[in-house]
């Protein structure tokens, strides 16, 4: 899976995010992503990364390896 196609998916989810994406290992199977949402705002920490795992469906573990994930809601939210 590619930065793009990660990047596409969790904004499928969540249209408003904005997403960055690093390949951590330059191996293109292990990423990390931050992702950012007013989607998130009242929302525990668990439970922004359920919304952003969520997104990927059957994916995680086989179609993509490895994502490390950090989630905020915007500043002024």
């Amino acid at each position: 899976m590619t930065e793009d196609q990660i990047r596409q998916i969790i904004r499928g989810a969540l249209p408003d995010a904005e997403v960055t994406i690093e390949d951590m290992a330059g191996d293109g199977d292990h990423y990390r992503a931050h992702v950012v949402s007013p989607a998130f705002a009242g929302k525990s920490r668990v439970q922004q990364h359920q919304m952003v795992y969520a997104a990927f469906g059957g994916r995680m573990g086989t179609d993509l390896h490895a994502l490390a994930l950090t989630t905020a809601v915007p500043t002024g939210s």
